[in-house]
């Protein structure tokens, strides 16, 4: 069986040649082998590709343990310039004290605005802490849970002394009563609501002019409800009245007609 001849298209004229005739008989041209049926060109590309490869996989491994040693002393510096910064600027707080200024993100929303709530009673109201706990749960007031406003009136900053002595003085200042009167007003579930030692505290700091709160008294149950001196006398020295002392309502009753 004869060997299959192979031929070729000759590159200069286009004529069907030999393959293994390296001169057309056709134009008399030599016609070269294409550089990609050459041995030493696929050894060239070959080389290449194994540099290339070569080359990619070194750069993968540096890279990390370059980044890593940069970020290291980038660390380092800046821990080093913090560390220095705080201990030259600012001194070192308890840790109790710290732990205490921060905000506790586990406390319910309600629980923060009932204690808001609480915050303003008291420093524009001047409210016990049972007066408080009362308006805040009053279905008629502020109608927080329980457990909202235990939170509110044992967390909130007031001074419960500081209190009762404001109502105290707005008492005596506007409604002219006398000091059993204030007192037994403080103490009151039907009242203030303020502890037997808050009252005391207030009406023993309270800088009032009793007899003069007994002569205002007397004058407005005189003016309004035509009452005569003795009557007078005896609603301000009542312990179901004003329970001004004796002496308090009798200067009252002296002064009534100055």
């Amino acid at each position: 069986m004869s060997k299959e001849h192979k031929t070729v298209v000759c590159q200069h004229c286009g004529q069907v040649m030999d393959a293994n005739s390296k001169v057309c008989p056709n134009c008399g041209n030599k016609n070269k082998q294409p550089i990609f049926k050459k041995w030493w060109f696929w050894v060239i590309i070959a080389v290449i590709v194994v540099a290339v490869i070569g080359g990619s996989i070194n750069s993968k491994n540096n890279t990390p343990s370059e980044s890593t040693s940069s970020q290291g002393q980038v660390s380092s510096q800046t821990g080093a310039s913090s560390s220095a910064s705080v201990s030259s600027e600012s001194p070192s707080l308890p840790e109790e004290e710290s732990a205490a200024e921060e905000p506790d993100d586990n406390v319910p929303t309600e629980y923060k605005t009932a204690l808001k709530k609480a915050e303003q009673y008291s420093k524009i109201m001047h409210m016990s802490k049972a007066g408080l706990y009362n308006q805040l749960t009053s279905e008629y007031g502020e109608k927080y849970s329980a457990e909202a406003a235990q939170y509110a009136v044992d967390n909130v900053k007031a001074d419960w002394n500081a209190n009762a002595l404001a109502k105290a003085e707005d008492y005596a200042k506007t409604m002219y009563m006398s000091k059993a009167g204030i007192y037994d007003q403080l103490i009151s579930e039907y009242g203030e609501k303020f502890t037997e030692e808050e009252a005391q505290y207030a009406i023993d700091h309270v800088q009032v002019d009793w007899n003069a709160n007994a002569l205002q008294k007397a004058k407005n149950y005189q003016e309004t409800m035509g009452m005569s001196p003795a009557a007078i006398k005896d609603q301000l020295t009542s312990e179901y009245g004003e329970k001004f002392t004796e002496e308090e309502a009798q200067y009252a009753i002296d002064h009534l007609d100055s």
